[in-house]
């Protein structure tokens, strides 16, 4: 009777998600130049929130470890989040701390210009002890992000949460989640990625984020740091991938955006996933809807295929929407997508 009871406990979660949220406020006037912008919707972020929510809206039960502060922002947060059905009683309150936030304007098809206000941000402030407040024992995967990774104690937080979820035989989920800005030194970003992967089953990333992660070019890395948010990064592909494989994870997932994405395997294998194709409204938010399906297919006992095609498919619907975890597909929303286009 008592294993039974410790078994059922440890499986109250699907997966424990750890590190950024925020309040997200978007362009309402679609198209116009940054200055020109009248007004704003006000709906949630931060890429370890809206997997949360993803993989909730999907079918799978999550909990969130994040921090807000002592401010009607953390509020705004939390509520969405209750509504939804995450599970916050894990989140601390940080007083003296502003909970996040960003501003986006929507420039379609390629200008999505954004500004993080992450000065004094109460995520960052994660601690161990909250850590070891979090329910990482009753979760059945653990997913982490680069952003909780670049300024401490959130750093040290975030590499024991995946320590210690390797140790007791957790799935552990990396999403790279490189914002340059976000680095003291975007090269610093490299050094702590490959530091943890060791504790890593499942890496997701996009080219950018991967040649990041290996310091692939690291003197244009630092030039176009000083110029824009996410630099984009040259060099070799190939090298970049084994690199990172070569540090532990299984499995390396590549999110290329309209030609689909990738799944590298330790073992060499290489299995793409076909896109689904839609004309593209606002690509922020995709590749956190892209981790939410991957997420809830890989869970599931999916293949590595569908679990990635799953995966484009919530990207394909986000994109065309306003934002990110208020706009994650559900499950009856993903299987009417897909019926309309021909199935699997």
């Amino acid at each position: 009777m008592k294993a039974s009871l410790v078994a059922k406990k440890m499986e109250t979660y699907d997966i424990l998600t750890i590190g950024r949220s925020s309040i997200d406020l978007y362009a309402n006037d679609i198209g116009a130049p940054f200055t020109d912008i009248k007004s704003f919707g006000a709906f949630v972020g931060g890429c370890p929130t809206n997997i949360s929510v993803g993989v909730q809206r999907l079918g799978l039960r999550a909990a969130l470890l994040t921090a807000v502060g002592e401010d009607p922002v953390g509020e705004f947060l939390l509520k969405f989040l209750n509504d939804e059905g995450v599970e916050t009683q894990f989140i601390p309150c940080k007083p003296g701390h502003r909970t996040s936030a960003v501003v986006l304007g929507i420039e379609p098809p390629d200008r999505f210009p954004l500004i993080y206000y992450r000065d004094n941000c109460a995520d960052i402030e994660l601690t161990i002890d909250d850590v070891l407040a979090a329910p990482i024992a009753e979760s059945r995967a653990v997913l982490i992000s680069g952003t909780g990774l670049s300024k401490e104690p959130s750093r040290s937080a975030t590499i024991y949460a995946a320590e210690q979820a390797k140790a007791l035989g957790k799935r552990v989920f990396l999403d790279l989640d490189f914002r340059a800005d976000q680095w003291h030194d975007p090269r610093a970003f490299g050094v702590v990625i490959r530091s943890a992967l060791r504790y890593i089953d499942i890496a997701i990333g996009t080219e950018e984020e991967i040649k990041a992660a290996t310091l692939t070019n690291v003197s244009q890395l630092t030039i176009e740091h000083s110029q824009i948010s996410n630099p984009t990064i040259q060099g070799d592909m190939g090298v970049a991938i084994q690199t990172l494989l070569g540090a532990g994870p299984d499995a390396l997932i590549v999110k290329r955006g309209i030609e689909g994405a990738d799944v590298h395997l330790a073992n060499g294998e290489v299995v793409h996933a076909a896109p689904f194709p839609v004309e593209v409204y606002n690509t922020l938010g995709a590749g956190d809807a892209f981790a939410s399906g991957f997420v809830y297919g890989n869970l599931s006992g999916w293949g590595w295929e569908k679990s990635a095609r799953l995966g484009n498919v919530t990207g394909a619907i986000v994109v065309t929407r306003h934002g990110c975890a208020n706009f994650m597909p559900t499950l009856p929303e993903v299987d009417a997508f897909v019926a309309e286009r021909g199935g699997w």
